[in-house]
């Protein structure tokens, strides 16, 4: 069975004075403090919440 594949996303904005669904979408992808990385599962939902918020995340390698 093939593994899922993942990307790393890495938050470069602040919440602060933000609209709260932008808020919510960052909580959604496990961030919400700055320069915080991750790791998801690379899927059609996770990379229509990183095109909502192209000002405070960014994809990184």
């Amino acid at each position: 069975m093939a593994k899922a594949k993942t990307i790393k996303i890495k938050q470069i904005g602040s919440p602060i004075r933000r609209p709260e669904s932008q808020k919510k979408v960052l909580i959604g992808l496990g961030l919400g403090k700055m320069h915080r990385v991750v790791e998801v599962q690379d899927t059609p939902e996770v990379r229509g919440a990183i095109a909502k918020l192209p000002h405070m995340v960014e994809v990184i390698d």
